[in-house]
């Protein structure tokens, strides 16, 4: 019987309980009136009662007459002897006799011992609600993992792509669950845990139910967080009960999701107490390579922040492999598109492959989402088939938000826009080791009232110090043109400086792209006494002073080498900006003409600029960082 059906049979017998205890307490009552003797002899006195009617000895009920009191009964207390009879013969009233009813036993029990037996029901009813593990008292440390259904829908390695070499280091794994004997010949082990590492959204549950698909064994689902609660003890007890139910399904492989949950460094807790999440550690450690042997348990565990995880965990004999899930490069978005557009009807003019050179840096689920959100925009315009169209408005609404149609900017600040964006253009075409453009506009998306896009023309693995600093004069490009034309600075540049200031720091710190500090890094973290700390830094307050004056240096060499292109070019940049103001958005065919000094379909004209004011544009000109501290370099369209 299902928990729903015994909940709903358990009320059902409360409701008639209690409706049998209030017929019982009712039975009998009706609208009546308690009379004592005296007053009973006054209103028989008075010829008021109309008959009388004995019920055993000590017993006697009456009914007024109908010219009074509405014929209403009533109950007497006090003497029924041989006086009262006299009484009543002498006034005329009638007299009735019945016997008196003796209650049954059932009735009795009823009555007596009816609502303490219904306190228990309902007591004993939301005991079963509170405990875990269907009605077992105190069994709150039982695994919650999930074993996976054998009747619910695959997924296997070919629903997976662009992961290709993650899928087969996992075919290896599932290749020794269904034939060991092949490895075991050779003196083969079979591996006891495979860590899955990669940013969010590059697919790393997705192999994992890729695995249980296509190994045909129990496969146990659990999160990290699933095991630690707020009673002591339950995080070991849980993991206890994980591998002993992994032991009796073996061969099985256990799936833990966000494992850095309960797998960081031991030692960071404070206060010297009793650390829940450390012993849940422990007993993980324990487990997976102690004295006891769980042959035939393959843990799978999964998480982006690997860094954290403590080294016991992640040594050979626990964790033997260590499976990078990264972001895929164009032949993997190439397929992955495939993936999600198999049911999707597509146009003639929709190339996947052109879509896969324009989103570099998107994950898997990056892409899935951009497939989404072309369909739905196909389907808001009645459209019967996706276009390449579609795609491109889904990757602008992915990358930067849907367009702020019903926004209100004044002709200042929208000149102030298409300059901002017209000076990153400028600089980024005449720079040798930048990105081509791809777009430019004006029209507000998101927290941006402009963007100017590049798409890189091959994946870039890595960043060169030319690039880096060309990069930081297209990042300054915006704020030039706003000196150099408006003779003001506005706050729309202030995510431009942003991440300036975060890729000169890399520069400076992580890259040794510095001449005045050389190759050390300089973003070092380490173990402090109160447990690992990521802000550590391990140099002087002197060489902090000197990060601080490369990376203005830096920022400022750039700044002045931005400002140099956009004077030498201020003619095509009036005219670029014009050209923005008029149609809003140029592509990279539309600036090349505008820079030749071609018609691209408007007339050109350069307006007079309106005289400096001190307004401000309002914040957000700019797109969210894509390049900062960490990172290699921009891994997405580059906006500015």
């Amino acid at each position: 019987m299902r928990p729903q059906q015994r909940t709903m049979i358990l009320w059902i017998v409360i409701i008639l309980m209690l409706a049998v205890v209030a017929r019982v307490v009712n039975k009998g009552k009706t609208q009546s009136r308690t009379l004592t003797y005296s007053n009973f002899v006054r209103h028989v006195e008075a010829d008021r009662v109309a008959e009388i009617t004995f019920k055993g000895k000590n017993q006697m009920a009456g009914r007024f007459k109908d010219t009074y009191d509405n014929g209403r009964s009533f109950q007497l207390t006090g003497n029924t002897g041989d006086s009262t009879i006299k009484l009543l013969r002498d006034h005329g009233i009638i007299e009735n006799y019945e016997e008196e009813e003796k209650a049954d036993l059932l009735t009795t029990i009823l009555v007596n011992w009816g609502p303490f037996l219904l306190l228990l029901v309902i007591f004993y009813f939301f005991l079963r609600q509170l405990q875990v593990g269907g009605g077992k008292a105190m069994s709150f440390g039982k695994s919650k993992a999930r074993m996976l259904n054998p009747s619910d829908k695959k997924i296997v390695f070919a629903d997976v792509a662009g992961v290709e070499e993650a899928k087969e280091e996992l075919r290896e794994v599932v290749d020794f669950l269904k034939d060991p004997k092949k490895y075991t010949a050779l003196g083969g082990k079979i591996p006891k845990g495979v860590i899955l590492v990669g940013p969010p959204g590059t697919g790393k549950t997705l192999l994992a139910r890729a695995v249980a698909g296509e190994a045909d064994v129990p496969f146990f689902s659990i999160s990290g967080s699933d095991f630690v609660e707020m009673f002591v003890g339950v995080g070991a007890s849980r993991v206890r009960d994980l591998f002993e139910q992994g032991k009796k399904h073996a061969p099985c492989i256990v799936f833990i999701d966000e494992i850095d949950a309960v797998g960081r460094h031991r030692g960071a807790g404070l206060g010297g107490g009793h650390d829940e999440r450390e012993q849940t550690l422990n007993q993980l450690l324990v487990e997976m390579d102690g004295f006891e042997s769980n042959e035939g348990v393959i843990l799978i565990a999964a998480t982006n922040r690997i860094d954290v995880l403590d080294p016991a965990l992640l040594r050979p004999g626990r964790f033997d492999r260590r499976v990078t899930v990264s972001r895929p490069d164009v032949r993997g978005r190439l397929e992955i598109l495939k993936v999600h557009t198999r049911k999707t009807p597509m146009g003639v003019a929709v190339d996947l492959e052109v879509i896969a050179k324009g989103t570099p840096g998107f994950t898997g689920a990056d892409l899935a989402n951009l497939v989404n959100e072309a369909a739905l925009g196909a389907a808001r315009h009645n459209k019967k088939k996706l276009e390449l169209e579609d795609f491109e408005m889904a990757k602008d609404k992915v990358l930067m938000g849907p367009e702020r149609k019903s926004m209100v900017i004044s002709d200042r600040e929208k000149r102030v826009t298409a300059y901002h964006e017209a000076g990153h253009t400028l600089v980024g075409i005449n720079l040798p080791h930048t990105d081509p453009i791809h777009k430019v506009s004006i029209i507000p998306r998101g927290h941006a009232l402009g963007v100017t896009q590049t798409l890189p023309t091959e994946e870039m693995l890595n960043l060169t110090r030319d690039k880096a600093h060309n990069y930081l004069a297209f990042l300054m490009g915006g704020r030039c043109a706003e000196e150099l034309v408006f003779h003001e600075m506005t706050n729309g540049a202030s995510n431009d400086i942003e991440r300036a200031t975060g890729l000169a720091t890399a520069m400076v710190c992580q890259w040794g792209m510095s001449d005045k500090l050389g190759p050390i890094n300089f973003k070092k973290s380490g173990i402090t006494p109160f447990g690992y700390n990521e802000s550590a830094t391990d140099y002087s307050e002197r060489t902090a002073v000197l990060i601080d004056e490369e990376v203005s240096r830096l920022v400022r060499e750039n700044h002045d080498q931005a400002m140099r292109i956009l004077q030498d070019k201020r003619e095509i940049l009036d005219r670029v900006a014009n050209a923005l103001i008029l149609w809003e958005t140029l592509d990279l065919e539309q600036v090349k003409n505008l820079i030749s000094g071609k018609d691209i379909g408007v007339p050109i004209k350069a307006e007079p600029i309106p005289p400096t004011d001190g307004g401000k544009a309002p914040e957000g000109t700019a797109t969210p960082a894509v390049a900062g501290p960490g990172n290699v370099g921009p891994k997405t369209p580059v906006m500015a």
